[in-house]
């Protein structure tokens, strides 16, 4: 794995270029598990972050909330499974909005799934309904390795995936 340090601008452009190409992998596969497949390789090749993937909501018989079950992704092991509003991943689910965390050490309550995790940043996708169906999930070795630029253009990928749940 490589690791190059990009000023916003450069990550802009990264993002401008690949998210044609992710959009032309993803229209004509309706299956969402291998487009999260797809999406977390190609954010993993081209940003070298240490863990990019997905967790997908699951509700089992009798549970009014259910919990984060693990998705496609691309990096070291992972949490299997995230309970409701738990860490990061289960605070973007239950606010239903991006979050970033600059310093994963000094958010309450963050599930350390990999010690090389020191930023991160959590998109929810949203069904029709307004519902949180799954989320986007990236992890950086970089504190503050997440922007505004990052939030951007991640939360119109979501968008894109989006549009493609049924």
């Amino acid at each position: 794995m490589y690791r190059i340090s990009v000023t916003a601008e450069d990550r802009k452009g990264i993002y401008e270029e690949l998210l044609p190409q992710i959009v032309s992998l993803i229209e004509g596969e309706n299956d969402m598990i291998a487009n999260m497949a797809n999406i977390s390789s190609a954010l993993k090749e081209a940003f070298g972050f240490l863990w990019v993937g997905f967790y997908i909501v699951r509700h089992a018989a009798g549970e009014d909330m259910g919990e984060l079950v693990l998705g496609p992704f691309q990096g070291p092991v992972a949490c299997s499974r995230i309970k409701y509003g738990k860490g990061v991943c289960g605070m973007s689910w239950s606010r239903a909005e991006t979050i970033i965390v600059d310093d994963v050490t000094l958010f309450p309550g963050h599930i350390a799934c990999s010690p090389y995790s020191r930023s991160e940043i959590v998109v929810p996708l949203l069904d029709a309904g307004g519902n949180v169906f799954a989320v986007m999930d990236i992890d950086s070795t970089e504190k503050s390795d997440f922007s505004a630029v990052d939030r951007y253009f991640l939360e119109i990928l979501a968008g894109k995936i989006c549009r493609l749940a049924k």
